[in-house]
Formats: structure tokens, C-alpha cells, sequence
């Protein structure tokens, strides 16, 4: 079994749930997807960090990644630890959901490690409609980087491509909802 299908196996034993669930869009779904669920698990984190960073070093130039707390820590954190260990120098930030409304009022944390016009990616772990993604890519680059793309765990193919494409990003994923539903675990 190679590194996808044993991130499949996990991300669909443990990340994936039937149900009736509401979706932070406000949409009504048959499924819920808690990807932290994946990439807090140990063999989970480093799967999706090595997959993730074999992806980053297909887009030209990027030199940070970053995403939004809470989902993304994780993600970040394993993206970092692989490219180190890989004798590699990419950074990480994270991006508050508010700044913190007191000390430096920061919207992005980790900045000291980044530099103005920085080129980066924004990791995600689950893509639905993309407006969280658009939002961090908004944030980031009125921080002063530059954002060549986005990267997800899972597209859930409920539009997120192509609202990001439309706005000229770089989209990949490693899953698509596809993927994940036809995955048999056994």
C-alpha cells in the first residue's frame, strides 16, 4: 500500500462520518468530514505532510505555507517538519480567524520567520465552497505576501475549485470527496 492509499485508509476510517449534519456554509449534509480527526493522528500528520509537501514543490518559488487555525495548525506543522527533515527551509504562519485584539493585534502569527512579497500557499484540510480559503488568501496578502495557490486534504466538489481558479490561484488536492466515498476501508 503507498503513502495515498494509507492516508485514504485513515482519513475514511477516522474522518469520515454518515449522518445528518449542518455545514459552517449553513448547507445540509448527508456526511461530515473532521479532518483534524487525520491529521492529529501520528502516521496521519506525516502522510498528509509528505504528500502535501510533494505537491508545494511542484509550484514555482514558494518559500512559506500557512492557513487558518484551527484546521490548518496541524497541516502546517506537518508540512514544516517534512521539508526540514528533507533538508529544505520552507517557514509556516498560521491566520487567526480575528486578531487578537490586544498586544501587536496580529492577523497572521510565525511573521518574523516570513518577508514581504513572500511567495506562499495556503493549506486547507477540508474545501467546500472555497470562502474560507478566498478569506485567508485575502488576509495574507494584505499582510504582504504573495499567494500562488491552495492546497487541500479533501475537496468535498462543491464548488471551492472553482471559486478559487476564478480568482487566478493555483488549486490542488490530494482527495476528492470521489475518492474518499468509493475508498472501501476493509
Amino acid at each position: 500500500m503507498d503513502d495515498r492509499e494509507r492516508l485514504l485508509k485513515i482519513l475514511k476510517r477516522l474522518s469520515y462520518e454518515e449522518g445528518e449534519f449542518i455545514l459552517k456554509s449553513g448547507k445540509k449534509s448527508s456526511f461530515y468530514i473532521d479532518a483534524r480527526e487525520t491529521t492529529l493522528n501520528p502516521e496521519g500528520m506525516y502522510l498528509t505532510g509528505r504528500l502535501m509537501y510533494d505537491i508545494l514543490k511542484e509550484i514555482q518559488g514558494v518559500r512559506a505555507v500557512g492557513g487558518v487555525s484551527v484546521g490548518a495548525d496541524p497541516l502546517v506543522c506537518a508540512v514544516l517538519m517534512v521539508s526540514y527533515n528533507l533538508g529544505d527551509d520552507i517557514k509556516g504562519f498560521f491566520i487567526r480567524k480575528e486578531p487578537k485584539g490586544h498586544g501587536k493585534n496580529l492577523w497572521i502569527e510565525g511573521a518574523k520567520n516570513l518577508y514581504p512579497g513572500m511567495d506562499v500557499v495556503i493549506l486547507e484540510d477540508v474545501v467546500t465552497t472555497g470562502g474560507s480559503s478566498l478569506r485567508a488568501v485575502e488576509i495574507t496578502e494584505k499582510e504582504g505576501y504573495r499567494v500562488k495557490g491552495i492546497i487541500a486534504l479533501l475537496d468535498r466538489l462543491e464548488g471551492g475549485r472553482e471559486a478559487i481558479e476564478s480568482k487566478g490561484y493555483l488549486f490542488r488536492s490530494i482527495y476528492t470527496l470521489d475518492d474518499l466515498k468509493k475508498f472501501d476501508v476493509r
